[in-house]
């Protein structure tokens, strides 16, 4: 097996939040994300699918069981905990965005939050953190991004921000070898 190029684990990691997810695919291809960034996935509210094995077999999500996985019933329950985590502040992604990703100050820590795929965060949401609703530029016609792919576009963004990439390297010989756990190098 060929060398991999990796990262040391964050000491502090970026938490993934889906606000009522409709499509096994996409949750299953951010999830894999999560898994390859160790950062946890959170699925808040109510989802448009079911997580038994079978399913999620169904859908293709073969790297569930390497995925810190929360469940919330709902916005609330699920902000009152990341506050009380005191782990970093929330961040909304919305097609109706009006700064850029590129101009949000990533902090480990902070929880990416992203809508369902048909319409995106609910109003309530937010309108709870009006100064920290971030979109994704396209050039075009296009309305908005598929799901996976914002969460892709951000998450590597905030790792790159924070100088989490910096101590990459290719891995030790072996299917096995992963660097040791380190803190962000700022």
């Amino acid at each position: 097996m060929q060398p991999k190029l990796r990262a040391p684990r964050p000491a502090t990691p970026f938490h993934v939040a889906l606000v009522n997810p409709e499509i096994p695919q996409n949750t299953g291809n951010i999830a894999r994300l999560c898994a390859a960034t160790q950062s946890p996935l959170h699925l808040v509210g109510s989802l448009g699918f079911r997580l038994d094995e079978r399913s999620v077999r169904r859908a293709g999500i073969d790297y569930w069981h390497l995925v810190e996985l929360h469940q919330h019933p709902d916005f609330g329950s699920f902000a009152l905990r990341h506050e009380q985590a005191r782990t970093g502040r929330v961040r909304l992604f919305s097609a109706t965005g009006a700064r850029s990703y590129l101009e949000a100050d990533f902090q480990p820590g902070d929880a990416l939050v992203f809508g369902q795929e048909s319409s995106g965060l609910p109003r309530e949401v937010l309108e709870r953190y009006p100064s920290e609703v971030y979109g994704i530029p396209t050039i075009g016609a296009v309305r908005s991004l598929n799901l996976a792919n914002a969460v892709s576009i951000v998450v590597y963004e905030a790792l790159r921000k924070t100088g989490a990439f910096a101590r990459a390297q290719l891995e030790a010989a072996g299917p096995d070898a992963h660097p040791e756990p380190d803190e962000f190098v700022r």
